[in-house]
């Protein structure tokens, strides 16, 4: 099987599998106490703060170490949000943040506060002249990916951490997805990062804050990690996530080149093996090893599990999952095509026979997937019938919508339009990202009895 999901959760590094089990002998007890056990444990914690501190750019006592990286995220946000209450209720996010961002600003609109999200451009990156103009004067906290976990775009934040600087805003900085290749830039104020991301165990984050920012945190505390994170420190998953951490960033600047590379050549060949696709994200500001594409007429948990019975494990940006019948509101910000997406995020050390063997497999996956959907092999050549035409897609799930108005597109005269009546939130996304490939022309919407009505004209 080749594992193609990095992204998501990095097989355990062998590092961190040597540091875990060592760690389970020496640093089970109480790193609190005094007695002996207490402080050969407390002698690890300590190192690993050290050796963190030292991965981040930062102090040691500025290092918390959490139960996850999603608990960093929502303990690091309520608490500068409430440090700086007086400052003002005001949240600024960009739109395609990890959920957990997304949830914190959530939570924080709920009880009162303002939220600001900042849009991307069709590559996924925020413009930071357009960070900057949101800033308020009772703005309380910005937050910034260094990178996107769906897509790979890499982000300006050393732009927006010094915008967020002259306006004496603290920016926190989910650092999930990039950690492991190297330390985040700029003058950021916050940060938060997830050990499985680089391939330490699940259930291990840190949370950075940098003094100087206000912070209260939020909810029952304790005496342990400076109260930002209340509990019985989980010491092995910290010992082997540092460990880990450490031997990552020993190969990741030879790693780097390589799964560049390797993703290059799939951004590149993709689109000469398997027509109509759209490969998204930044070609050049990105991470290593992350490639996006996404195929028309295709669902995506079916192309899932085609390719998983190929050996493959990816993951799906896609709307037409089983989990959920919205768009991914990454693609759906970035304004691309939303349906049959895949995801390769290969992980340190992944051959390049294995991704060879992905593009010698993926062109039949994708055209078994669209001949059980029934979408059109080629664009439709057919006699003029009418100059206007209606689909109705009502009850069906993207790509459903799009295979029919790629049905019978051919069937109105150039300067005819094609009504779509669907009630498929993806038709929204979905059939604009059509018309731009294929060279039509999106006229909006009309709103209907049921659903919603999408014209399209045709062009050519």
């Amino acid at each position: 099987m080749s594992y193609f999901d990095a992204a998501s959760a990095a097989p355990l590094h062998p590092v961190a599998r040597q540091a875990l089990l060592a760690s389970l002998e020496d640093g089970w007890a109480d790193p609190a106490r005094l007695h002996r056990e207490g402080r050969r444990a407390r002698m690890l914690l300590d190192a690993a703060r050290e050796a963190a501190a030292e991965a981040v750019g930062c102090r040691a006592d500025e290092v918390v170490f959490t139960a996850s990286g999603t608990r960093a995220v929502h303990s690091g946000t309520a608490g500068a949000l409430a440090g700086r209450r007086r400052a003002g209720r005001h949240l600024i996010v960009s739109a395609v943040e990890h959920s957990c961002v997304l949830h914190s600003a959530d939570v924080f609109e709920a009880d009162g506060g303002t939220v600001t999200r900042v849009a991307v451009g069709r590559t996924g990156a925020v413009d930071p002249s357009a960070f900057a103009a949101a800033l308020r004067p009772d703005t309380a906290l910005a937050c910034l990916q260094s990178a996107n976990h769906e897509v790979g775009t890499v982000q300006p934040v050393a732009e927006v951490a010094e915008a967020c600087r002259a306006a004496g805003v603290p920016l926190l900085v989910d650092a999930a997805q990039s950690l492991g290749w190297g330390p985040v830039a700029g003058d950021w104020s916050l940060l938060a990062a997830s050990a499985h991301k680089w391939g330490g165990p699940p259930g291990a984050g840190l949370l950075v804050v940098r003094k100087g920012v206000r912070f209260a945190a939020q909810g029952p505390v304790d005496e342990r990690e400076s109260g930002r994170a209340p509990g019985f420190e989980n010491l092995p998953a910290i010992v082997a996530a540092v460990a880990s951490l450490r031997a990552v960033r020993a190969e990741a600047a030879q790693e780097a080149v390589r799964l560049r590379e390797l993703t290059e050549r799939i951004r590149v060949r993709v689109p000469e093996l398997v027509p109509d696709v759209e490969v998204v994200g930044d070609p050049e500001q990105r991470l290593p090893g992350i490639v996006t594409f996404s195929c028309l007429y295709v669902d995506g948990e079916a192309l899932l599990h085609e390719l998983d019975r190929a050996g493959f494990s990816v993951s799906s940006g896609s709307s037409c999952t089983s989990s959920t019948l919205t768009p991914s509101h990454v693609l759906k910000a970035m304004g691309v095509l939303s349906e049959g997406n895949v995801r390769v995020s290969l992980a340190p050390g992944t051959a390049e026979a294995d991704v060879e063997r992905f593009l010698t497999v993926l062109p039949g996956a994708v055209a078994g997937v669209r001949e059980k959907l029934g979408a059109p092999a080629t664009a439709p050549v057919t006699a003029v019938r009418a100059a206007e035409l209606l689909v109705d897609a009502l009850g069906r799930r993207c790509p459903i919508p799009v295979i029919e108005l790629a049905k019978v597109i051919g069937d109105v005269p150039v300067g005819g339009t094609v009504r779509v009546l669907s009630d498929d939130e993806a038709a929204r996304l979905d059939i604009p990202a059509w018309c731009e490939m294929r060279g039509q022309e999106y006229a909006g919407e009309e709103p209907a009895e049921r659903g919603t009505a999408y014209v399209v004209r045709r062009v050519s």
